[in-house]
């Protein structure tokens, strides 16, 4: 059916997007109206013209046509920057699921304007011979804040505010006074906020490591030929770089990145934590300097949208940060590089549940930039479509600093259990612990958890503490609490068993908290720093932590996934990991990937240096593929049967997969509408389910799933638009309740 009317957003601006007005496409304006295009609309009472962007198209109007206004022109140059923004937020609409106004959203995360910092200073307009004799008279009339002022003033020709105000102690009223007079002019400028916090001291101490360009080897030169060779011919193929641990693929990046600055291009480097950003940024900056910034949630809004600002204008040339740094607003894109792009959290969370890999790929093709992936143990998805040829596969088989890869041994917990050992550290590790303390080398311990313990039971009779809200144990944390980690839900800690009455109720004791106390007992001398979700609370913390253990003011860093992903500690001699487990037996089937990368990427950070490096994977499953592989450091051997077990069972990359998650708060009502989804999809799809969700209830909604698999993507978004269409024509029936839908294509996790 032929297209009749456009969905417009009117003055797109951060604070207005939450609504769209329809208008009917006239017939002459109908090959020009596209999703994105800038046009002008009659507008308000006055119908005065009004500039607006085309959301969406439709066939359908949603008030009688006779009430809709008519599109008076569309632009005819080439789409701007926001329209750019639109075509991107309908294409991740289309895409993964979700409503127009969300996908503007997160194109475009910051939405409120902030008032900008203004700086003052006073700058000297008279003869300093004149102001010599001005201040001697304010001495001789005792006016001495003047005297001081007019002293320093002659002294540096311009001050600044502050400075005049705390440390002169002269009050606004006396500079105000000799404005009048003509004596001082006060200049007033707008300045950025400036999220870059590296102390003077800080980059003098660490220049020589970040600053100096490491010599490159011949594979890595290969690689950056390549890629601008390429780029420079017009072919702008994702590339795929993988680089086993400490191959010196951050070089890579950034020879490429002052390739593209040489070409006038800009450059966005995705991490995929916030605790990476600040190694990163010190390497960067010392590359770039003031032209490089940060993005990442723990900046306020003003700093957001101070960067953004910055991007706009050209001032910054590269931006860097997790997930929704992707979306900086450069007007001369000319690569996007994903570093550790195996990373989960780089798949969004919330509707739209874009991945950023796909995603990058979106804007390069709108700004005719690059894709570079890089990983020393890419995802799967990744790796088939070099396979495949639809990436370029680049390979980096040695560290680029000559050492080894470290050695690994592997402790099987339930033969140290046999022999008595029911302590957290192996005799091996325990052992190598001591050696490091002793030769003044550093360890890093990992553990796959957070918290003081994990669940709460009773050993008498087996009830396990749970959350009222949500259908998940609690988790025992220090100062007698247990917390639920879904909805934040606590209960004071009990001593004896709620269900039975028994004394024997107890946590599961393997928290990192735990185990720094074990650490302290263990080995009384050490210096330990814990770096975890508490630990980490406060804005800088991830740098006070980092920074502390790179400057050798402890000797062991014990903490979750956020200190083994992408750090460079060269002191660095030994990785202990310590329940390699506790991330292979969850509900998921990317279990064995994720932790055959999680092993790889800890074992990655010892001996990165001159010193050679050891790792102990300590667990009660050493026969596992994904462990075996793991300490074998054998990806390819690893993808090839971790391969052939998703090809089997049709899970992605060798087929697709989409999880409809239905949510509500009545059990009975969400259960019907997901079982109404079933019936429809299965008439075209295989479907399974629906069910209860792994996790069937969180915050008193109840959750079904139901999941589809297809080997064309395609056939997938076709499903996701006959589940909108009918929740679409059920809301205009007047039969839709609080029940909500979300989409999730080949979904990064259980649910």
């Amino acid at each position: 059916m032929e297209e009749r009317f456009a969905d417009i957003i009117i003055d797109i601006s951060h604070e207005k997007l939450d609504k769209t007005f329809q208008y009917i496409i006239p017939d002459e304006l109908r090959d020009k109206v596209k999703t994105g295009s800038c046009v002008s609309v009659p507008f308000g009472k006055g119908n005065y013209l009004r500039k607006g962007y085309v959301t969406g198209l439709s066939s359908r109007a949603e008030y009688a046509p006779e009430k809709l206004k008519k599109i008076a022109d569309v632009e005819e140059k080439s789409m701007d920057a926001e329209g750019g923004c639109i075509a991107l937020a309908a294409w991740m609409k289309e895409q993964y699921g979700s409503t127009m106004i969300t996908a503007l959203k997160t194109v475009l995360p910051v939405r409120r304007k902030i008032k900008g910092i203004e700086k003052k200073s006073c700058k000297l307009l008279i003869p300093v011979q004149e102001a010599q004799e001005l201040r001697e008279g304010c001495a001789n009339r005792k006016q001495t804040a003047k005297a001081r002022l007019l002293a320093e003033l002659i002294r540096m020709g311009e001050l600044p505010m502050p400075l005049i105000t705390g440390k002169l102690h002269v009050s606004a009223q006396t500079v105000k006074s000799l404005e009048k007079q003509g004596v001082l002019a006060v200049i007033s400028e707008n300045s950025y906020r400036n999220p870059v916090k590296i102390s003077r001291e800080t980059m003098d101490a660490r220049m020589e490591a970040y600053g100096a360009k490491k010599e490159l080897s011949p594979g890595q030169q290969e690689i950056i030929s390549h890629i601008l060779g390429d780029f420079d011919e017009g072919k702008r193929d994702t590339c795929l770089i993988h680089g086993i641990t400490g191959s010196g693929k951050t070089e890579v990046y950034l020879s490429v990145i002052e390739g593209m600055v040489r070409r006038g291009r800009q450059a966005i480097v995705l991490i995929p934590e916030i605790a990476l950003t600040y190694q990163t940024l010190l390497r960067f900056y010392a590359r770039f300097g003031e032209r490089v910034s940060v993005m990442n949630s723990t900046l306020s809004q003003g700093e957001k949208y101070d960067q953004w600002e910055r991007a706009k204008k050209g001032e910054i040339d590269v931006m860097i940060g997790p997930r929704s740094a992707l979306f900086t607003p450069f007007s001369k894109l000319g690569a996007i590089i994903i570093d550790e792009e195996h990373e989960n959290t780089y798949k969004s969370e919330s509707m739209p549940k874009y991945h950023a890999r796909e995603t990058a790929e979106k804007i390069a093709s709108m700004q005719q930039a690059v894709v570079i992936l890089g990983s020393a143990t890419p995802s799967l998805e990744a790796y088939c479509r070099a396979k495949s040829g639809k990436y370029r596969l680049y390979e980096l088989t040695d560290r680029q600093a000559g050492g080894k890869l470290p050695s690994v041994y592997t402790v099987d917990l339930r033969e140290e259990l046999k022999q008595g050992n029911r302590s957290i550290f192996s005799r091996k590790l325990h052992g190598l612990i001591q050696e490091r303390l002793e030769k003044k080398e550093q360890s890093i311990l990992f553990l796959n958890r957070r918290g003081y313990a994990g669940f709460v039971s009773c050993r008498a009779c087996g009830f396990v503490m749970k959350c009222p809200h949500c259908d998940v144990s609690l988790s025992e944390h220090m100062g007698g609490r247990l917390v639920c980690h879904y909805c934040g839900y606590e209960h004071p800690a009990v001593k004896n068993c709620p269900e039975c009455g028994s004394k024997y109720i107890l946590g599961f004791r393997a928290g990192t908290q735990q185990i720094e106390e074990a650490l302290h007992k263990e080995f009384p001398g050490a210096r330990v720093l814990r770096m975890d979700a508490d630990s980490t609370r406060t804005k800088d913390s991830y740098e006070e932590i980092l920074n502390a253990f790179a400057n050798g003011e402890a000797d062991i860093l014990l903490g979750t996934q956020m200190i083994v992903k992408g750090h460079d500690f060269p002191n660095v001699t030994l990785v202990g990991i310590l329940a390699a487990d506790l991330s292979l037996h969850i509900n998921d089937y990317r279990a064995g990937e994720r932790t055959f990368q999680l092993l790889t990427q800890a074992a990655g950070r010892a001996g990165r240096g001159k010193r050679a490096g050891e790792v102990v994977i300590q667990t009660y499953d050493p026969e596992h593929y994904s462990i075996v592989h793991a300490a074998n450091q054998d990806y390819k051997g690893f993808y090839a049967e971790e391969m052939m077990y998703r090809e089997m069972l049709l899970y992605p990359p060798a087929a697709h997969m989409l999880a409809i998650l239905v949510a509500s708060p009545k059990e009975e009502a969400g259960r019907g509408l997901a079982e109404e989804i079933g019936i429809l999809l299965k008439k075209e799809w295989p479907v399974i389910g629906p069910a209860p969700a792994s996790v069937g209830k969180i915050q008193d909604i109840f959750r079904f799933m139901i999941y589809v698999k297809h080997m064309d993507y395609r056939r997938l978004i076709e499903a996701k638009n006959t589940v909108e269409t009918f929740l679409a024509e059920r809301e205009g029936k007047g039969m839709a309740g609080k029940e909500a839908v979300q989409f999730d294509f080949d979904p990064m996790g259980a649910y």
